[in-house]
């Protein structure tokens, strides 16, 4: 990753590409934790108690809202990393499209 005072950029290589993309270290922790479990399917639960403070609103909509805000930084550099909303379930990285 690269550091320009207060925003941190992170550099992706998918197929071959390097991709430089603005990512929050949240966002960035998130797309980590994906990729270390391809396509297992992880509950809100699951994330959140990975990735946030165990004290987290259980209720909360934080990890909707960083999925949204990931996917759509994901989508504007047109990277095909797939990570789909399993219904009912939660979260999958699927590699095997």
């Amino acid at each position: 990753f690269l550091d320009y005072g207060n925003r941190t950029v992170h550099r992706l290589a998918a197929n071959g590409e390097k991709l430089d993309i603005p990512l929050t270290n949240k966002e960035f922790q998130l797309l980590e934790y994906f990729m270390k479990h391809p396509n297992q399917v992880m509950t809100t639960n699951q994330i959140r108690n990975q990735l946030w403070e165990v004290n987290a609103e259980p209720i909360s909509n934080v990890v909707a809202a960083q999925m949204r805000l990931l996917r759509r930084k994901l989508e504007s550099i047109n990277s095909s990393i797939p990570i789909e909303t399993v219904h009912g379930l939660g979260y999958r990285l699927n590699l095997k499209k």
